[in-house]
């Protein structure tokens, strides 16, 4: 019976052993954690395939939670072995995949970043460029009226259904495809298909707390107009030796940041919010600024706006409006506003009540400039006018409150030297 145990042993130990061993060379990539109230994230696209082999710290997935989209990287190098899905949720500390750190490197695999680089060549060679070959023209069968039209509206043949014989465009063809631009006529627009697509975790934290903001606050939308000229004036001609200055372009944006500040300032209610039986007041400004990005609306913030010059302003837009639609946005830069600018003008709104973006009280809609006729000293004048409109938390904030600090974002905004001290140069020489 003792010999039978052993043999049976001797026969099992080395499996044993085996499985335990290759268990130790799995490195396990786990969720990280990705804020103090985030619970779950999805997995939104691996960027390595199953099998492939990893550098140490590439990136081998896209992980998105309700706030923003963020990456993880491979911490040792060897080959992956993918265990969660694209789209599926994921709890903080899953394991997403594992690695196997003891594989052997397959030929022709990439190196890592760092060996990959080049020596500097000296600044005084030039590097030579390959000459690519001039394209071809592609010769398009038209007739000298059409092919007129197609030169001066630079319309793409192929999107050209030709009527003419042998193939050849006729005038009316283009005329057709410059109204129907889309689409070849004759033929079907759309079909009858239905294409169900998951929900991402962004669109539902929007859904949720566009939702929560409606049930939970006395919201109420005050109007006012602006005078725009004044502000237009200063932008075109300063905007070159702005640009020149600073490195970035004088827009809208800081104008609008830099008058709220002051408003702010001078209505405290507007920049506060409620916390359960307390008021929180804050003596900072940190506007968020909501931007259109690929996955969705978010709001990244600037930090104590009222201490940043115009350059400040637009350098911190710029920037955050790029990590936006690149999707590299963090937490931190999205949380902690505490009043937000939302500019629904880029897109032609003409007037809009926003939303409140809670647990904020108030929010601050642009819209776009119309030219309209306007009655100055009792004459007609045309005048480039925008809309502002003001959605503000009724519970906290009065009518008082409201209207004053919108009717002082137009003063401000109708009479740019006001901002250099948040009211009239005069004034602030005499202390008055």
């Amino acid at each position: 019976m003792g010999f039978q145990q052993n043999l049976f042993l001797s026969a099992i130990l080395p499996e044993i052993c085996t499985t335990k061993f290759t268990t130790q060379m799995a490195l396990e990539i786990k969720v990280p954690t990705v804020g103090e109230s985030i619970s779950e994230v999805t997995l939104v696209k691996w960027l390595k395939n199953d099998g492939e082999w990893v550098n140490r710290d590439e990136v081998i997935a896209e992980l998105e939670s309700e706030k923003a989209t963020f990456e993880i990287n491979a911490e040792q190098a060897g080959v992956i072995k993918q265990i969660a899905k694209e789209g599926d949720t994921l709890a903080i500390g899953d394991v997403v995949c594992s690695v196997d750190t003891e594989a052997a490197k397959p030929e022709g695999a990439p190196a890592p970043v760092a060996a990959e680089k080049a020596p500097e060549a000296s600044k005084s060679e030039t590097p030579a460029i390959a000459e690519k070959p001039a394209p071809v023209a592609e010769e398009v069968k038209a007739t000298p009226v059409a092919a007129a039209i197609i030169a001066d509206k630079k319309v793409d043949s192929k999107a050209i259904t030709p009527s003419g014989s042998n193939g050849k465009i006729l005038k009316q063809d283009v005329l057709e495809a410059l109204s129907n631009p889309g689409r070849k006529p004759g033929t079907t627009a759309f079909g009858r298909q239905d294409r169900p697509e998951k929900m991402s975790n962004l669109r539902k934290t929007i859904s949720r707390r566009l939702v929560e903001a409606k049930n939970t606050t006395a919201m109420l939308t005050t109007f006012n107009e602006v005078d725009m000229g004044p502000v237009m004036e200063v932008r075109k001609k300063f905007k070159d030796k702005f640009k020149e200055v600073h490195g970035v372009n004088l827009g809208f944006m800081s104008f609008f940041t830099k008058a709220c500040c002051y408003a702010l300032q001078e209505f405290p209610s507007v920049n506060a919010y409620i916390d359960g039986e307390n008021i929180i007041f804050h003596d900072y400004c940190d506007i968020s600024i909501a931007v259109s990005a690929p996955k969705g609306l978010v709001v990244p913030v600037i930090r104590n706006a009222e201490s940043l010059n115009m350059a400040g302003i637009e350098a911190a837009v710029v920037e955050l409006a790029t990590k936006a639609k690149n999707n590299k946005l963090t937490i931190e830069e999205m949380t902690g506003g505490t009043f937000t600018i939302t500019n629904g003008g880029i897109f032609g709104s003409m007037m809009s009540t926003p939303i409140i973006n809670i647990p904020q009280s108030a929010i601050l809609g642009m819209h776009n400039i119309v030219e309209r006729p306007m009655a100055v000293n009792g004459q007609v004048v045309i005048k480039p006018m925008m809309y502002v409109a003001l959605s503000y938390d009724h519970r906290i904030i009065d009518g008082r409150e409201s209207v004053g600090f919108l009717v002082r974002v137009k003063q401000l905004l109708e009479n740019p030297s006001l901002l250099l001290f948040g009211k009239d140069p005069v004034d602030a020489l005499l202390e008055l």
